[in-house]
């Protein structure tokens, strides 16, 4: 396995993209979608939504679908560049950097007192419908977390205010459904859903504001969204994805957003009350996830659709843990496989993997920008030699 030339044809494939690209969930940007009478109704939006993600086939480019910019995307391409700077000090990196910051800024959601983002496509759920660029928690998260990295490296203030400012929309515009102890967080300001590792990455977000500003308030309410969905852990260490009956599945990589979102948020606020729920979890993770030959699996229960999300998410959840040497033969053998099986020889990721079929459609930010931000934190973790 050569990591290093993996990444940068990766590298040298996003950049000639110019970081731009489609993802599975933006069917809806369909221009010829748009002059269809059936656009107002939500069973439609779903099922168009879902047969471009299922489909083998790239059908955007027949259907109108343009290569943009997406606010999450380019919040991990802005991290994974903040890690490499770390061990390659350079102009070019630097430039990388500001120029990937100060797009994000601009990028942020209109219409918004503080600094929030979404996504650049409509998308319907089977509970709500978000029209393109609403913020959400996630996106906000990723974001404003890539914002205080540059400015950890440039030093440079307005990257630090416009993250802080984003944890005043992730404390004042979401809803907040209250549990037993605790609180969860909704994913948007327009809904009510209780999704655990989206309301963690809120909890993370509001972990490092305090860090940064010794404002307890944002503290508190960090604690006690941790505490909420600490509570809802399943006996053996797993987390189902939400409360709905809806959500009853354990699936890889948010289980990976949940376990490094507890340790950031106690990494940032010197509280370790939650060390025995975070080690619960981590042992499940590593325990159910994962064939012997590195193959990363989707589900606890099965393995397909092996999702590139799935190795990316693990080799940034166990580097960020700084669990790198402990599980160092894992973290290998699942990124030997994923560059061996799930690579093109023009450098881009593939999507899934089935039983019966690849799609190796080239999505921008669901593949390449989550292989690109995981592999930075291996090249890193090498570099440190753990």
């Amino acid at each position: 396995m050569n990591i290093e030339s993996s990444f940068k044809s990766l590298e040298k494939f996003c950049i000639t993209e110019e970081y731009k690209g489609w993802d599975p969930y933006d069917g809806l940007n369909s221009k010829f979608f748009k002059v269809l009478p059936f656009k107002y109704f939500s069973l439609f939006r779903i099922l168009w939504i879902q047969f471009f993600k299922r489909s083998p086939i790239n059908l955007r480019r027949l259907m109108m679908v343009p290569k943009e910019y997406n606010p999450k995307g380019i919040a991990l391409f802005l991290t994974g560049y903040c890690n490499i700077y770390k061990f390659e000090k350079n102009e070019e990196n630097l430039k990388k950097i500001v120029t990937l910051a100060d797009l994000l800024i601009d990028l942020k959601a209109k219409g918004y007192k503080n600094s929030c983002w979404g996504y650049n496509f409509d998308w319907q759920s089977r509970a709500f419908f978000l029209p393109r660029n609403t913020p959400t928690i996630v996106a906000t998260s990723f974001c404003a977390d890539a914002l205080m990295n540059a400015y950890e490296l440039t030093k440079d203030k307005k990257y630090l205010y416009e993250s802080l400012d984003s944890a005043n929309f992730i404390m004042n515009d979401l809803n907040k459904s209250e549990k037993e102890s605790g609180f969860i967080f909704s994913y948007s300001p327009f809904d009510n859903t209780k999704v655990y590792n989206a309301s963690l990455l809120g909890s993370r977000l509001l972990a490092r504001a305090f860090y940064y500003t010794k404002n307890e308030k944002f503290k508190d309410l960090s604690r006690k969204s941790v505490e909420a969905v600490v509570n809802c852990q399943n006996k053996d260490g797993s987390w189902y994805y939400g409360e709905s009956s809806l959500q009853k599945w354990i699936d890889s990589f948010h289980t990976g957003y949940n376990i490094e979102c507890i340790h950031e948020y106690m990494k940032y606020t010197d509280d370790y009350s939650f060390n025995h729920s975070l080690r619960q979890g981590l042992d499940y993770y590593i325990n159910n996830f994962f064939l012997k030959d590195g193959t990363p699996k989707y589900y606890s229960s099965s393995t397909y659709p092996i999702d590139i999300h799935s190795p990316a998410q693990f080799i940034a959840t166990i580097s960020k843990i700084d669990s790198m040497s402990k599980y160092k033969n894992l973290v290998d053998s699942v990124l030997d496989w994923t560059i061996r099986e799930m690579q093109d020889k023009s450098g881009y990721f593939f999507f899934q993997r089935n039983k019966s079929f690849t799609s190796k459609i080239p999505y921008m930010r669901w593949s390449q920008s989550w292989m690109f931000y995981a592999m930075t934190y291996y090249l890193w973790s090498q570099k440190n030699e753990f």
